[in-house]
């Protein structure tokens, strides 16, 4: 603790030696005020002549007092040098001399008389010299060039780094930054990073509180950044967005820094600071504060103007039924999940096609507003197009490992690898990203990550192993600090991604904002666009309804007539010839002769004739269709099989067949079809 505060107080003595004194009411308290530092070796020199003054006075015919101050002198010098064992040879062989020299005078000074032979003349010019040496040393202390050993030098003696370098410091509220240079051919960067904890241990300080970051240039320079004090130690509750309606461009607040500043991140790219739009990853632990981290970012998403989101959750919304209203789309998990999942996909191209079509190489918060750039026009001819804007898509699945256990792990790499220039945000929850519950592709398709506390031996899985050598340790926090979290996501600078924050925390009290919330983003929310509405329905069906309205009702879709010129639009369903015959109101046929007949030693249930039997099965799957239930098999079809004396097997022959004529397509699951939407009549 000792150590540690004396490295604050140097820190903060050389801030004001540096910048104080610059407001001063004159030249002179400036000048006296950058002398200040300077003045103790010159004070010393007049007291060691005033002293031998003195004591030739009281001591000048005294033999015993010649005895005593010759070992008086001797012992000072002896323990001058030993006390400056703890510091830099340079530094303890320099206090010695000065000891000895000053110690030396002030005995013959005593004795013979300060004006005795030469020894006036040698405190007329020894005096101010080893006075001008210790100033001299105190300017090279200082100098940002120096390359002598600095007062630091102990430190990392301590830490096995005796002859690395640390430079003049940037000291911040809470946060000292020093450019650290190793000794060249001896050390790198990767002993820093191991002594990290070492030298934490002589700081007296947690591990996370001291970070290095290499410089990309060198391997063997970068700088040491210390926090002394936790500022994350309070909780601090969510008060409402940070930004409320503003663009989804705008960087996300979702909690703050060990030293105060404010933890953000963004969704969207952006072009000119070339900054990558993202997908994002929410991992930790039970217990963690995994739910607050998301309900932060979800807030800061349906607070901005220009974004809809699409959200997922097995859990049946237990977190965030207060911002259901907002969403544009939620599912509960199973097969509204697997739709939701193919509705991605099928919106992709349409929106990719749609953002090439007029003139942008990804989303910016233009592509949102009406088009009436000529710039951005879809037309040929160079004038403006007037198409409706494309609001930026977050499509967010919470607790995922749920949807990958029912789709596989692979259930999202399409959908992550495509989706960035498709204007679109892929967010994946779930508390260990570990390669058994999501595939390699999918998790290196997320470069975006909240890391929570975690288990120690899955902090790999949660941050790159770069940040992890910087000093991040999400392991160290387990479940013992909710909220605690790294953030690592394209436009926060990489120094701090090693940085530990802290996200908001939620409680009852934040309940009826989050219901506001929901209703601003209600009324003056983005709606899907036409392109993403189509594609979603020509997916979904039903199942897409869009974002209610207050009193509950969805929303009408605005949907685009079809033309078959314009292969971008993605119009209402359409009606297949094959099929515009069948009247879906008709009542079935009376039952035959025989129907109920037993049949022993052949396909177990009641065999249709070949028209009845498509009738029946077109029957049940406009049903489904009409419930939402855009993803079956043969499981979903028992009961029905049991009112209509069918057997699952011969379910299944119709599945096949109904996917051979186009009726179903086939997912990622191993015996679950997509029910392709039904074409009505235009």
């Amino acid at each position: 603790m000792a150590e540690r505060n004396a490295q604050q107080q140097l820190a903060e003595l050389l801030e004001v030696q540096l910048q104080g004194g610059s407001n001063a009411g004159g030249v002179g308290q400036y000048l006296l005020h950058r002398a200040k530092p300077h003045i103790p070796p010159w004070l010393g020199w007049a007291g060691t002549g005033l002293a031998g003054a003195l004591g030739h006075w009281k001591w000048a015919d005294s033999a015993g007092a010649g005895v005593g101050l010759t070992l008086a002198s001797v012992a000072l010098t002896g323990g001058a040098w030993l006390i400056g064992k703890s510091t830099s040879q340079q530094r303890r062989l320099h206090s010695a001399i000065t000891v000895a020299a000053g110690s030396a005078w002030v005995t013959a000074a005593c004795l013979a008389g300060p004006t005795a032979g030469p020894l006036d003349d040698l405190y007329l010019m020894g005096g101010p010299a080893l006075a001008l040496s210790w100033n001299v040393r105190m300017l090279m202390r200082h100098n940002p060039d120096a390359t002598g050993e600095g007062s630091d030098k102990g430190l990392l003696d301590k830490v096995g780094l005796a002859r690395a370098q640390i430079g003049t410091a940037k000291v911040e509220p809470n946060r000292v930054t020093a450019p650290v240079a190793l000794a060249p051919g001896e050390q790198t960067n990767d002993d820093m990073t191991k002594a990290l904890g070492n030298l934490a241990s002589a700081l007296d300080l947690p591990k996370s509180a001291v970070r290095y970051t290499p410089d990309p240039g060198s391997e063997r320079r970068g700088d040491l950044v210390i926090v002394p004090e936790d500022m994350l130690a309070d909780v601090v509750e969510w008060e409402g967005p940070s930004n409320l309606g503003g663009s989804i461009a705008d960087p996300l607040v979702i909690g703050r820094y060990d030293d105060g500043a404010p933890l953000v991140m963004w969704l969207p790219g952006d072009p000119e600071t070339g900054r990558n739009s993202t997908h994002g990853l929410i991992a930790g632990g039970t217990g963690s504060g995994k739910g607050d981290a998301a309900l932060n970012l979800l807030t800061e998403i349906l607070s901005r103007r220009d974004v809809i989101v699409w959200f997922s959750d097995p859990k049946a919304f237990q977190d965030y039924a207060p911002l259901r209203p907002g969403l544009d789309w939620g599912v509960e998990g199973g097969t509204g999940t697997e739709v939701m999942v193919a509705a991605v996909e099928a919106v992709i191209p349409a929106r990719t096609r749609w953002l090439g079509a007029h003139g942008y190489r990804q989303w910016v918060p233009q592509a949102a507003q009406v088009q009436n750039d000529p710039a951005h026009s879809c037309r040929t001819d160079g004038t403006a197009c007037g198409c409706a804007g494309m609001p930026f898509l977050v499509t967010w699945f919470e607790e995922a490992a749920n949807t990958l256990r029912a789709l596989g792990d692979d259930a999202f790499t399409g959908i992550a690898q495509e989706a960035r220039s498709a204007g679109i945000s892929l967010v994946v929850s779930l508390q260990r990203p570990s390669y058994d519950q999501m595939s390699t592709s999918t998790r290196a398709s997320l470069p975006s990550v909240i890391a929570l506390g975690c288990d120690a031996r899955d902090e790999g899985f949660s941050l790159p192993d770069e940040v992890l050598a910087q000093g991040a340790h999400p392991g160290a926090w387990g479940n013992r600090r909710p909220g605690y979290c790294y953030v690592v996501s394209p436009g926060i600078p990489e120094d701090r991604y090693a940085s530990p924050g802290r996200t908001w925390r939620f409680t009852t009290r934040a309940v009826s904002v989050m219901e506001l919330l929901a209703t601003w983003a209600q009324r003056n929310g983005a709606t899907a666009d036409p392109v993403t509405a189509g594609a979603a329905s020509g997916v979904a069906g039903r199942a897409y309804t869009g974002r209610t309205t207050d009193d509950g009702t969805p929303q009408p879709l605005v949907l685009r007539a079809v033309e078959e010129e314009d292969d971008m639009d993605h119009g209402g369903l359409l009606v297949d010839p094959e099929n515009a015959h069948i009247d879906p109101e008709a009542d079935l046929p009376d039952t035959e002769e025989g129907d109920d007949a037993p049949i022993f030693g052949q396909e177990t249930g009641r065999k249709p004739s070949p028209e009845e039997a498509r009738r029946l099965f077109a029957d049940a799957l406009a049903e489904f269709e009409a419930e939402g239930r855009m993803i079956v098999g043969p499981k979903d079809f028992t009961d029905w099989c049991d009112r209509h004396n069918l057997s699952r097997s011969w379910v299944s022959l119709r599945l096949k067949e109904a996917a051979q004529e186009g009726r179903l397509d086939a997912t990622n699951a191993t015996g679950r079809w997509r029910i392709v939407p039904a074409l009505t009549a235009a």
